[in-house]
């Protein structure tokens, strides 16, 4: 069995394992990312945050990811269940600056993109090699067994163990350490529709949340290249999936029931496969351990109302990065040390879930609190962007959760 030493192993190579990688490869230490699947690798999540432009530069990405030829996000807009579309959230309008307009990416392309990364920053990159086995020692050498592409069965002696894994979670699971949201056991059904039309009309390109009649599911619409558009059908989980009928037919069904995506999609041709994820809101009890931690998906994962996925494995892995860089440097590897910064990037996602609750509530409307509260139109901005790390991004929910609990004394009222 081949050994071999290492200060960093990052398991996974979606956007927050690679980010992690190139991080802590390009200061200096030794470092080996792992991934199971044969890079790349297809998945959804294709509406970036703004904020993720701040983790590119960091990267120096920026030019390289202009020539990409993603198409460029310009905001967010909100379609009623009568097809009613809101303003746009435009967000040059709110920050007019190179970091304000975002894009709309094929994961398959924006993924291999960050793998290459990771290896240009030093990284040992290693696909179709899946994790058998980690084992933590008292010595702090641990061991991450794994079996590479051509059968052979390898052991890497690390300081780190970064679990990257997304949903899947492999330490998280491991620990026991998931706890899926009670309160959004959502599901998600998605494919692909070519020569539908484009999310904006002839306004710049937004990515699209368009409600049902019932309000009991909405759909994503999101603009790529190649005249393509992403769209996914969110509901709760029962709902959605336990119909008795197939998954396609469920997104058929809830079509129906969304005049705004039927429009959009009229003279359209539906191309790919339907695809399926459930029960993907959760978080995990802890985060971090002597000699590992969690970044990305298998850190937590919220909703994909608001397109926070990608962002938060991205700025996760920013700030896990620092943190292993800094221990490693001081031979400081304890949970502590390594969860460093979790209590900060667990302040600034809070707003985001408050902002997807918030979302689910039938009587909500943003467009009616914002007429009562033009004030915050900024804030709320600032949340789409993905700014909540800085300054006061809760600022608006000190009017926003007393008018929706006046919303509900209403409804019981009127019961």
């Amino acid at each position: 069995m081949k050994n071999e030493n290492y200060d960093c192993v990052v398991i996974g190579a979606g956007p927050g394992g690679c980010t992690t990688a190139a991080m802590v490869a390009a200061r200096g230490f030794r470092t080996a990312l792992v991934e199971r699947e044969k890079m790349p690798v297809e998945k959804v999540g294709e509406s970036l945050m703004p904020e993720t432009f701040w983790v590119f530069e960091k990267l120096g990405i920026q030019e390289e990811f202009q020539k990409m030829g993603f198409v460029r996000k310009h905001g967010v807009q909100f379609v009623s269940a009568e097809d009613k579309e809101s303003r746009p959230f435009i967000f040059a309008e709110h920050d007019d600056q190179e970091s304000a307009n975002s894009w709309h990416v094929e994961r398959i392309k924006f993924d291999q993109m960050l793998y290459d990364t990771a290896a240009r920053k030093g990284a040992s990159c290693l696909d179709e090699t899946r994790v058998m086995d980690v084992q933590f020692n008292k010595n702090g050498r641990h061991s991450v067994i794994v079996k590479d592409k051509k059968g052979d069965d390898r052991t890497m002696k690390t300081r780190v163990v970064v679990d990257a894994t997304g949903q899947s979670s492999f330490l998280a699971g491991r620990m026991g350490l998931k706890e899926i949201n009670p309160d959004l056991k959502k599901a998600a059904i998605w494919t692909y529709f070519r020569g539908a039309e484009r999310a904006g009309g002839k306004n710049p390109e937004v990515t699209c949340i368009l409600s049902t009649k019932t309000k009991d599911a909405w759909f994503w619409y999101i603009p790529l290249s190649n005249d393509w558009v992403s769209v996914g059908l969110v509901g709760d989980n029962d709902f959605l999936l336990k119909r008795g009928c197939k998954p396609e037919d469920a997104f058929k069904q809830e079509m129906e029931n969304c005049p705004g995506l039927k429009r959009r999609v009229r003279d359209s041709t539906q191309e790919g496969k339907y695809q399926v994820a459930k029960e993907f809101s959760y978080i995990t009890k802890e985060h971090s351990g002597d000699g590992w931690v969690l970044v990305g998906d298998a850190y937590g994962f919220i909703d994909p109302i608001y397109s926070t996925g990608v962002y938060l494995a991205l700025k996760s892995a920013d700030m896990a990065s620092n943190a292993i860089c800094d221990g490693l440097r001081r031979n400081d590897l304890s949970a502590e040390q390594l969860g460093s910064w979790t209590y900060e990037f667990d302040a600034g996602t809070h707003w985001l879930r408050k902002l997807v609750m918030t979302f689910y509530n039938k009587d909500f409307s943003f467009g009616s609190f914002m007429k009562e509260h033009p004030q915050y139109a900024e804030n709320l901005t600032d949340l789409l962007v993905g700014k909540v790390f800085e300054g006061n991004p809760g600022a608006m929910f000190e009017d926003l959760d007393p008018w929706i609990e006046g919303l509900r004394s209403g409804a019981a009222a009127s019961a």
